[in-house]
């Protein structure tokens, strides 16, 4: 009897301690509610590479995550919803823009702040927003940009003026 009692407490402990990890787990995740956080949302042209859990940032610095995305479909524009630090307000003429780690990195949105005095206050909107570039689009149009006829990508050799030929004619 004594043994069954001992391992009944061991067994919840080690549930209690099994919940306290997931629920800590979903709460710095990104997908879970932060105490006293306030969503601020903003439309993009282009939002490739952002889902739900995809980090904000200001200055390299997280301050929170995308809690929703949609597509809009009065104007085809992906509709992001922010859940952000309270702590950390922008103005109504702050900037949002989709940007990369690195070259090939993992996609984030960057909030800069406006000069603005006017505060968002929480489910604002900011309207001054840059999506996401394209970089395999512009390699392509780099490398297999058409080219007029004639033009084989190279500078005449005169520094870059046409100049006619001289007239070779003896009078």
């Amino acid at each position: 009897m004594k043994n069954s009692t001992v391992e009944t407490l061991i067994g919840a402990a080690v549930i209690i301690i099994a919940a306290a990890f997931f629920f800590f787990a979903y709460q710095t995740s990104g997908k879970g509610h932060a105490a006293g956080a306030y969503r601020l949302s903003a439309e993009f042209d282009n939002a490739e590479g952002v889902s739900v859990g995809t980090d904000v940032r200001v200055a390299g610095v997280k301050i929170g995550s995308v809690v929703d995305f949609a597509l809009n479909p009065e104007n085809f524009q992906a509709n992001v919803v922010m859940e952000l630090d309270p702590k950390v307000k922008f103005t109504d003429d702050a900037t949002a823009k989709v940007t990369a780690e690195g070259l090939l990195g993992s996609k984030f949105i960057a909030l800069e702040q406006g000069g603005s005095e006017t505060m968002l206050a929480d489910g604002g909107v900011i309207s001054n927003t840059q999506g996401a570039v394209d970089i395999w689009s512009l390699i392509s149009q780099a490398m297999f940009a058409n080219k007029g006829p004639g033009d084989q990508g190279s500078a005449p050799a005169d520094g870059g003026q046409d100049v006619p030929p001289a007239d070779t004619k003896s009078p």
